[in-house]
């Protein structure tokens, strides 16, 4: 899948070339965004579509999720309403923090997602939107970061732990 990849280059700083999906896989990085320490939990779902219910508790527990397409493939680009729909249910609101993502922007001789679909995609969402390059190293944090900055905005006190100050903690699921 795709959104693995962006994940080890944010959290480790390195490029996995060959990735088997799993069920799950999750990370944990303290980043700074605004001058604010945060713990940012990453739970990456690929290799999850045939478990409906696990996706379900994944959506229910995110507090912001990244929604991954690549620009090689039509089909993940086209799975992105739905998996929207299904959020937006699972949560009970029409605002969840969500950034659009286009992966793989290093290979545009292999475009078949044309970057204004990704746009008017997420501007039909109303949601930010990025197009990303884990090998190349193009906008991975500032996924991360922009989705961190919606968290924050939505749930202003949720996440502050007793004795961590303004420490957060922000559960970001990829899908």
């Amino acid at each position: 899948m795709v959104s693995l990849f962006q994940t080890v280059q944010f959290v480790q700083g390195i490029f996995v070339e060959k990735y088997d999906p799993t069920i799950e896989d999750s990370y944990r990085k303290q980043v700074e965004v605004d001058g604010q320490q945060c713990m940012l939990e990453i739970l990456d779902t690929a290799g999850t579509e045939q478990f409906t219910a696990m996706r379900d508790l994944y959506m229910k527990n995110g507090q912001g999720f990244v929604l991954v397409y690549s620009i090689t493939a039509q089909s993940t680009f086209n799975d992105l309403m739905d998996l929207r729909d299904q959020i937006l249910r699972v949560k009970d609101t029409d605002e969840v923090p969500m950034i659009l993502v286009g992966n793989k922007c290093d290979l545009e001789d292999e475009r078949v997602v044309g970057k204004d679909q990704g746009q008017n995609l997420a501007r039909q969402f109303g949601s930010a939107f990025l197009e990303t390059s884990a090998k190349a190293k193009i906008n991975v944090s500032e996924v991360f970061y922009d989705l961190i900055r919606q968290i924050n905005r939505r749930y202003p006190e949720s996440g502050k732990r007793q004795g961590q100050g303004s420490k957060k903690c922000c559960k970001c699921t990829l899908m």
